[in-house]
Order: C-alpha cells, then structure tokens, then sequence
C-alpha cells in the first residue's frame, strides 16, 4: 500500500479528572488555559467533557478532560500516556515557577532533555505535566489566551507526550508508519522507569514530539491518568490512509466516528496506548461563535433532544473569570 500521508503531530490529549469544578479551576485560572468548549461524554452522557486549549481551539492546542468522580486514583504504568508536555516561550519558567508557589502546585526540578529546559508538574488530580521552554516563531499558528496569563509566558499548544512501553520497538515503528522520524535519543535519568528516550519527530509546528521509554511498571487507568491521545489526520483521505496503514500493521482501528467538531477513529497501538486520528474540521466554531467559546454546554447531534434530563444530572460549575479572581484577591 501508499505511505499514509504524514500527520502534522498531536491534535489533542484527553484524560481523566475527578472533581469537575477542581478541574476547571486548574486548567482555566492557574494554568490560563481557555475553555473552548463545555460539553458532554458522548459515550456516557452522565460526565461532562472540557476542553481546554489557546484562545482559538487551534488543533494541537487542546487538552480534555472527563471528570469521572467515581473512578479510582490512577496510576501511570507501560501501556500509557505518561507525560504531557506544553510549549511556553523562552524565558518563562521563572514565572510559571512563581506562579505555582503562589497557587501551590507541585512542581520538580528542571530539567534538560535533549537540549530543551522542561518543568515538570502535576495537576491537583496527580496527573504528570510538564512545561517546556522554546522559541516561538513569529508565524507560529497557536493564539494566547492571555485572560489569567500573560502573552509572554501563555501555554502555546503541545510540545509532547511520552508513552511507556513494555516493548517499544513495535510502537517505534508504527509511529515512523505514521511519519514521524526518529530524532535521537539519549540517557534520561530523570525518568523513573526507563532510563532510555527516544524522540519521534512530526513535520508540523505544535504538538510535533512523541517519546517512548522502556517499561514494564504496572499501572492503573483512573484519576491522573491520560485516556488516550488524538493525531492530526486533517482531512477525510488523510485519515482513511492512515487507517488502512495502522491496520496493514496488524492494529484493529474503528470505522470513523462522528464526534461534532472533529471526525475520529481509534486503536490501541502494540504497546496498548490508545491511539486516535482526528480530522481538522469542523472545528470548535463549528456552533459557538469564537467569542463565545465555552460559554454554554454544548450538547452534539440528538443529545439536544435530552437537554433537560442530561442537565440535571450533571453538577453545578462556574467557569473561572478573570474579573471574578481579581475581586477575590
């Protein structure tokens, strides 16, 4: 068969959170994230689905999250998502290590990792994140959401994700499948388990990395944990080639699902990770004007029909404002 055309990186990341009202209050206010859309688990009605991202929801800005308040904590192992990383601009770590002091995140010590200075952290459900600096070029297609964060500090989209794998090499080659190049590799001490990172390449500007560590570390899906991570296939064609490459390697990949702003389909990779092609289009404007991203629950396709009964049985939340925080201060 024809190479699939290459994807441009990662469209985005979903997880699981507990409380959702913790959640907003993190990703929105401390992390200055903007909620482009409030919806629903289209699998499980029940939950809500945030999405997070830059001013704009431009793909491979937008970090998700199921709340799930009764699931158990989780526990990163092999066969997971077990770091997300975000760009922020040169020089900012200062402020974002000042800004968890005062908003008391856990954070590490930096760290050097090939060539780059990477903050790591944790969100208040345990979930490993981490911030790394780099240049952000003049043209680079992410807009800040500079309501609680400033321009020069802003989170600009991916940087990352790193995946634990039991046994790498399959996953190594399927991301190469799926046109990533390798990168290098090298001796990351920093990393419990695993002392061995290689880095997978994409050709697009956000979300471009991928690293695979080494390990055979049990884990638990449940608070704190990624659910699975989302690759930029832009259009239809892209995504049915790399459908049919993922499953000329021997994977068992869904037929396509309609999911209101993006059309999907997923697969868990040799190593277990769950894997998602999303398409570019429509887009989270697709029903919300761009000002008014988030302002509402959105509800896709026949779930309006159920407004009332979905509604009810979700909890009360409130969208931080920055107006609302500086009246507390």
């Amino acid at each position: 068969m024809a190479d699939p055309t290459p994807t441009p990186g990662i469209h985005h990341v979903t997880c699981i959170a507990g409380d959702p009202q913790r959640n907003l209050d993190f990703w929105v206010e401390t992390l200055g994230l903007r909620l482009v859309k409030r919806s629903i688990n289209q699998d499980d009605p029940s939950t809500y689905h945030f999405f997070f991202a830059d001013a704009e929801g431009t793909p491979g800005t937008s970090m998700t999250f199921f709340p799930w308040s009764d699931l158990p904590q989780g526990n990163v192992g092999s066969g997971q998502v077990s770091r997300t990383a975000f760009r922020v601009p040169e020089g900012s770590l200062d402020y974002w290590e000042d800004r968890f002091d005062d908003y008391g995140v856990s954070y590490g010590d930096r760290v050097e990792r090939f060539g780059e200075t990477v903050l790591p952290f944790t969100d208040p459900d345990g979930l490993p994140v981490e911030l790394v600096e780099v240049e952000i070029p003049a043209d680079d297609p992410t807009v800040p959401w500079t309501e609680f964060v400033p321009e020069d500090a802003a989170i600009r989209g991916f940087h990352s994700v790193t995946l634990w794998i039991a046994d790498p090499q399959p996953t190594m080659e399927l991301l190469e499948t799926m046109g990533l190049e390798r990168a290098g590799t090298e001796q990351s001490p920093d990393d419990t388990p695993g002392d061995e990172r290689t880095r997978f390449a994409a050709g697009g500007p956000v979300g471009k990395y991928v690293d695979v560590l080494p390990t055979i570390e049990g884990g638990l899906q449940g608070h704190g944990t990624v659910h699975h991570v989302a690759f930029q296939t832009p259009t239809d064609e892209d995504q049915a080639s790399m459908r049919s490459a993922a499953r000329s390697r021997g994977l068992n990949p869904t037929q396509q699902i309609d999911r209101h702003w993006f059309r999907s389909v997923y697969f868990r990779e040799h190593g277990g990770v769950l894997f998602e092609l999303a398409t570019s289009d429509p887009g989270y404007t697709s029903d919300e004007p761009l000002d008014d991203l988030g302002g509402r629950l959105v509800l896709p396709g026949t779930f309006e029909d159920r407004r009332e009964e979905i509604e009810a049985g979700l909890p009360d939340v409130t969208v931080p404002r920055a107006a609302t925080a500086d009246a507390g201060d």
